[in-house]
């Protein structure tokens, strides 16, 4: 049993059966539909909040059968921590930060593969393949290692050397592509047929939009259901802040939320890849490609997001907005944040950081707004992006004025 009543295209509504595999539908993505009506009759806030703390929780509010169990490598809620002496440094009094580098493989791409590799078991695939700049190829070929099935993943040749070792160590058949992630999709999608894969893509199935939306749920219980003035989210594929703008509606429409106030969703590229922050500044609903993207923070060097128009829409009726971060600062900003507060932040987190600087000097955070940073991922994956000349001693010559 689940409350899974149908899937829907999100480009123009037309519904499909969801009791058998699905892609896409006019080559735009598809949204999971639930019997809202059905979950609110069954379970209460009170009774997930008393359950195990693992994006699990969430059974209703999934796709996954009550019948078949997970492929799960213990996917526990992540911690909400208070980074107070970052807010200080930004001029903000209420500033948290979602660490989901606590999550299996080191990264939020836990959640979304962990559903789509469980419902592509339940649905009969036995081999996925994905394009990935990093940290997706990692977590798919973790769950696919799990679930007994084949992976392939094909990366950037330039993608970080700790996401290609994770993917060789899980087994997955493993490739460098001497292009971009789209190059690498396009790969994936001329092989379909002739290799009998499933297509793993960001939005190229309806699943991990699910898996991610928990960060959302997650977010909303450990604020007792009160959702914050604004999110700050790192986006390339964009599936997290998607998923999380789904969540907070289905929990507004389920009237579990205590007030109708829906945190701004704020999306964050570098200047080096920043398709959806032009398309929104110019009033577009999709973003074209991004011509020559660069960045070191992988997870945002996406050209074109097949779910352009859904990062965009749900920007803007959230009251959001979409900002670009200077690429040359990302580096600088990861050590800095990593020393105020004591946490790994990954180099798109740092991205983030430099737009709500940039924010609030607009005046578009105010100090007392409650703003929640999400660290998608552990910075010990990014080792290429924070260079290291460390001093060398000779321990019969310690001269300890000079280590001030």
């Amino acid at each position: 049993m689940s409350f899974v009543t149908h899937l829907e295209s999100a480009i123009d509504a037309t519904r499909l059966p969801h009791d058998r595999l699905q892609t896409m539908h006019a080559a735009r993505p598809l949204w999971v539909r639930y019997d809202l009506a059905g979950i609110q009759r069954r379970i209460t806030p009170d009774a997930i909040a008393s359950r195990d703390s693992t994006m699990w929780r969430w059974r209703e509010l999934l796709p996954v059968p009550e019948t078949t169990a997970p492929i799960s490598l213990g996917e526990n809620e992540t911690p909400l921590l208070a980074a107070r002496a970052l807010a200080t440094e930004l001029g903000l009094d209420d500033l948290w930060i979602k660490d989901e580098s606590r999550l299996p493989t080191g990264s939020f791409k836990a959640r979304g593969l962990a559903m789509a590799v469980t419902m592509a078991k339940q649905f009969g695939v036995t081999r996925l393949a994905i394009p990935s700049a990093g940290n997706a190829g990692g977590a798919m070929a973790a769950y696919a290692a799990r679930a007994g099935l084949q992976a392939y993943v094909f990366m950037p040749r330039d993608t970080p050397i700790v996401n290609q070792v994770e993917c060789v160590l899980s087994g997955a058949k493993t490739f460098l592509v001497d292009g971009l992630i789209n190059d690498c999709g396009a790969i994936v999608r001329g092989g379909a047929e002739q290799m009998g894969w499933f297509d793993c893509s960001t939005l190229k199935e309806p699943y991990r939009i699910e898996g991610k939306k928990t960060m959302g749920l997650e977010l909303a219980l450990q604020l007792d259901y009160e959702l914050p003035d604004a999110i700050i989210y790192p986006t390339g594929g964009g599936t997290g802040l998607i998923g999380m703008w789904k969540a907070f509606n289905e929990l507004r429409q389920l009237g579990w939320l205590r007030s109708d106030r829906m945190p701004r969703m704020i999306s964050v590229q570098s200047d080096g890849c920043a398709p959806i922050v032009r398309a929104f500044e110019a009033g577009e609903r999709f973003a074209p490609p991004w011509e020559n993207a660069r960045t070191i923070a992988s997870g945002l060097r996406v050209p074109g997001a097949v779910g352009d128009f859904m990062i965009l829409d749900a920007i803007r009726e959230s009251g959001g907005c979409a900002v670009a971060a200077p690429e040359t600062g990302i580096a600088a900003e990861m050590r800095r944040a990593s020393r105020l507060e004591g946490i790994a932040v990954c180099p798109e987190t740092a991205a983030c950081v430099l737009a709500i600087a940039r924010l609030v000097a607009e005046g578009r955070l105010r100090r007392q707004d409650r703003i929640v940073l999400f660290n998608t991922g552990s910075a010990s994956k990014y080792i290429e992006s924070v260079p290291l000349d460390l001093p060398v001693l000779d321990p019969r010559r310690v001269d300890y004025g000079a280590l001030t």
